[in-house]
């Protein structure tokens, strides 16, 4: 099969599927149901994440490539089972597009990102969706992103700290509790669970994102302590003869070569 570059396009992609699946097709392609493919949606789609936050536009190309051609693949078993088409969804996506845009393809005014947010909200409520402003974030999300999410939905009716800086008398409120749990033996699960939400809030409030922040954190740490393995075997010395002392001695000359004053944990 043969593709040009000026004749790609959407019917393509849903042939090369056709076929794949086809009597003549890939046995592995063939034994694929809609279930069994929803757990590459996440993988995928943290890798089109990836490349977008790279910005090496080959990279973003390549993967909203695979998660674009996983979507489809998954929209053409539905529609080879007679579950509904391709063309329904375009049909009712777009309904629901214009439906919530009425600023856009109606006669309502929205002058601001906020007040689009309000009418969407209503919208919503309207379509029989959750009534609560929270809406219906996935649980499956990363327990960080969630966070993150709730806290800007709640933020979205005034429930929410005026400035990054209040935010922190609270961190330091529920790390207290986190030591009072720690000593009582009780509730520390819990109390950790609060922290962390507080700090994801605060994150928020400060324009951050913590689900990335935390990965670049874990990015460091990573990259970091694989050299601090390097620079120990480097050095002739024994992992189980050093101390937590001499380790981090070592991990503080690494920070110190790479002009990184901050602390390492």
């Amino acid at each position: 099969m043969e593709v040009k570059r000026e004749t790609a396009s959407l019917e393509t992609l849903w042939e090369i599927i056709k076929t794949l699946t086809g009597e003549h097709g890939c046995p592995w392609d063939k034994k694929q149901t809609p279930l069994t493919l929803k757990k590459y949606l996440v993988e995928e789609a943290y890798e089109a994440y990836e490349a977008i936050e790279k910005g090496i536009p080959e990279e973003v190309r390549e993967e909203l490539g695979d998660l674009f051609f996983l979507l489809l693949f998954i929209l053409y078993l539905y529609e080879r089972d007679g579950v509904f088409t391709l063309r329904d969804l375009f049909y009712f996506t777009a309904q629901k597009m214009i439906r919530r845009h009425p600023h856009v393809f109606g006669d309502e005014v929205a002058k601001t990102a906020e007040e689009v947010l309000q009418k969407w909200q209503k919208i919503k409520k309207k379509e029989g969706k959750s009534s609560s402003v929270l809406g219906n974030i996935p649980r499956s999300l990363p327990a960080l992103q969630r966070a993150y999410r709730l806290g800007e939905r709640a933020s979205r009716v005034g429930f929410d700290w005026e400035k990054p800086e209040d935010v922190i008398e609270k961190i330091e409120e529920e790390l207290q509790e986190v030591k009072k749990s720690l000593k009582t033996g009780s509730g520390l699960e819990e109390e950790v669970g609060d922290l962390l939400f507080t700090i994801a809030n605060f994150a928020r409030k400060a324009g951050i994102n913590p689900e990335d922040a935390l990965r670049k954190a874990l990015d460091k740490f990573e990259d970091r302590f694989k050299t601090l393995e390097k620079e120990v075997e480097k050095r002739g010395l024994s992992w189980e003869k050093l101390s937590i002392k001499e380790l981090d001695e070592i991990w503080e000359e690494l920070k110190s070569k790479h002009g990184d004053s901050t602390n390492s944990g």
